[in-house]
């Protein structure tokens, strides 16, 4: 275990334990076990305060193996590194010695302002409990450094965003900056902590 605490739960509906732990960031190559493939039917647009639902058909691929474009493993570590690299932290949810979900959270935002910089999880281990758990894992680290709400920047996909509202995130009508910038299509979130 590198930092924090070993929490081991069984997510709903699920056989296996589930550890989640604080990993090394020499370990985020290990990004390349999960499986983010995804079919998205429905994304949210916010427009003026509210969110509108629209039919889409995108299909998300696993990242790549090769290559070091933005959408293979080796783009999202050198996209991913630097977060760490500045006082971040790696969190990953393991069954036995395999993982099958991960967050990186990122405790300097902004002032009193936190970020879950980075969420995902295994396509076959989805709505089993385990971004649940790794939510809950990050929630007390920003605690811990001060941050009075924790903000996420959530892909528009419909199941996305709801998740993120059943773990208490509200639409935020002051998204940060720099974030924004980047992911102007995301729903931009904050949960008070």
């Amino acid at each position: 275990i590198t930092g924090g605490r070993q929490l081991d739960a069984r997510p709903s509906g699920g056989e296996t334990m589930i550890a989640i732990r604080h990993m090394a960031g020499s370990e985020l190559g290990r990004i390349g076990e999960i499986d983010r493939s995804e079919h998205v039917t429905q994304e949210y647009r916010h427009r003026r305060g509210t969110l509108e639902a629209r039919s889409v058909d995108i299909r998300v691929p696993p990242w790549s193996r090769f290559g070091a474009d933005e959408h293979s493993v080796q783009g999202k570590v050198n996209a991913w590194q630097p977060i760490l690299d500045r006082g971040g932290t790696l969190v990953g949810a393991f069954d036995r010695d395999i993982l099958v979900g991960f967050a990186i959270y990122r405790p300097d935002l902004a002032e009193g302002l936190a970020n879950l910089a980075v969420l995902h999880v295994s396509r076959s281990q989805r709505r089993k409990g385990i971004a649940s758990l790794l939510t809950e894992e990050v929630a007390p680290l920003a605690r811990a450094d001060g941050a009075s709400r924790l903000y996420v920047s959530a892909t528009p996909s419909v199941s996305t965003v709801e998740f993120y509202r059943s773990r208490g995130f509200e639409l935020t009508d002051e998204p940060d900056e720099e974030l924004f910038a980047l992911e102007p299509v995301d729903i931009h979130m904050v949960r008070r902590l």
